[in-house]
């Protein structure tokens, strides 16, 4: 019952108020002190019991900023009816003011699609934030501002919540963008340009003297609050939605800022010099991200580049290999060779001497194969001690150099001044269009470990 109390009561009170409002059309105390702020209060309830804002701090940030609105309206309405205080309006702006950071970091937080949000997830936020910000600031703002010459605080609070209600307006939209669509992400976009509007409704009215307190537009602020409250109640989106259009949106933003920076250089006077505050931050921010962007894709390739290699010897590893096997039996032209060599006597070594001085020897072959293929051919190590080879060339080239490899092993290794002996088995093997290539070498690899000959061509 608390929980449908909660809900649907500050919408009922909204609708009361505004009805009262057709009837009462002038500032009283009733409906714009404790009608008005008890349904703020309300609603800060109520926000604070959509537990499915996010995480801790989600659900503390966002009650929080409506908390923080509803104190500063409180102080608004209490100076008009109770007591005149000019330092009143102050303490309220400073309320509204200090909304503004609980309200940035709540809204990303409800906006997560339950999963972490990365980094670049949110260098990607800041930028499409606060870079239409500084857009809206050059063309909503600017034409205002000849309205408060003289008057310092009405000059900085008059930009300072358009600017702010504008990241907030631009935060809901971009994060929409960068993660899926669902309803929630929906009604926080309407919520955020309900309650944006009415800051702009309320800043145009005052510049024109048409503002008195108990209007019905201040509804507004509490239609988009009550919205807010509203979707913090359906569930976030577990969908991943990849966005195409992100970097074009990033990219134009970027574009915008740059563009607005290039005419307060060259018309300083077009555009209010403020608006390069948030252009140049957009800027800083693509900067930062484009240099994580490089790094991580240095990163993929090194690690693409590990995933296909050995780390022991540092050829191409078995997966590596098959791949440049697919790709060489599709190729018509060029005569080519498969090698397949297992080393023989290996496994007592390891034994004997220990696994440190059976990788230096595997080191050690990997040194004297690789001098002695032909450029353009392909040593891998498959796994253990079998290495495989694809090399260019006719059945009686290819097979000299198989030759030659079992030559290279009939010297032994020094390890840590131990004489070691080790033989290998060669299976060769031409490519002829078959596809179980691989299985022939490793047949005729077999028959060369079988009769003791080093190395078995298929063709003997």
């Amino acid at each position: 019952m608390r929980g449908f109390s909660t809900r649907f009561a500050p919408g009922i009170l909204i609708v009361v108020h505004s009805l009262a409002r057709l009837w009462v059309p002038h500032p009283q105390i009733f409906l714009d002190l404790f009608l008005f702020n008890g349904v703020a209060l309300l609603l800060v309830v109520s926000i604070a019991e959509g537990k499915k804002s996010g995480d801790g701090v989600g659900r503390f940030a966002l009650p929080g900023a409506v908390a923080l609105w509803s104190c500063g309206s409180i102080l608004s309405t209490y100076s008009e009816f109770v007591a005149k205080n000019p330092f009143s309006s102050n303490y309220a702006n400073a309320c509204y003011v200090a909304m503004y950071p609980f309200a940035f970091v709540g809204l990303q937080r409800a906006m997560q699609t339950g999963k972490k949000v990365t980094l670049v997830e949110i260098l990607d936020g800041a930028i499409l934030g606060i870079g239409l910000s500084a857009v809206g600031s050059a063309f909503l703002i600017s034409p205002v501002l000849p309205h408060f010459r003289g008057d310092a605080v009405a000059t900085f609070f008059a930009i300072l919540f358009p600017i702010a209600d504008l990241v907030l307006v631009a935060l809901v939209f971009s994060f929409t963008l960068l993660s899926s669509f669902s309803q929630r992400s929906l009604l926080l976009c309407i919520g955020i340009l309900v309650f944006a509007f009415a800051d702009f409704l309320f800043l145009g009215m005052n510049i024109r003297g048409t503002y008195s307190l108990g209007s019905i537009t201040d509804d507004l602020w509490l239609i988009g609050l009550a919205i807010v409250a509203e979707a913090l109640r359906h569930p976030r989106s577990q969908r991943v939605q990849t966005q195409t259009l992100q970097p074009l949106f990033i990219a134009v933003t970027v574009l915008m800022c740059a563009t607005l920076l290039a005419v307060i250089n060259l018309r300083p006077q077009y555009l209010p010099h403020f608006v390069a505050i948030p252009a140049i931050t957009t800027l800083l921010l693509a900067f930062a991200r484009m240099t994580m962007a490089l790094r991580a894709a240095n990163s993929l390739g090194e690690e693409r580049l590990l995933a296909r290699t050995d780390e022991l010897t540092g050829l191409p590893n078995r997966r590596k290999f098959l791949a440049d096997l697919e790709s060489v039996k599709t190729e018509k032209t060029n005569p080519s060779a498969l090698l397949l060599m297992d080393l023989d006597g290996f496994k007592p070594i390891n034994d004997r001497y220990g696994h440190e001085t059976g990788d230096k020897i595997l080191r050690e072959v990997t040194k004297r194969f690789s001098r002695t293929i032909p450029q353009g051919s392909i040593l891998a190590r498959l796994g253990g001690d079998e290495f495989g080879l694809i090399i260019h060339g006719e059945n009686e080239s290819t097979l000299e150099i198989a030759l030659a490899l079992r030559a290279t092993l009939s010297y032994p290794f020094v390890i840590d001044k131990e004489e070691i002996m080790i033989d290998v088995s060669i299976g060769h093997v031409m490519f002829d269009g078959n596809s179980n290539v691989l299985r022939r070498a490793d047949l005729a690899m077999y028959q060369a470990k079988r009769e003791r000959v080093g190395v078995w061509s298929e063709k003997n």
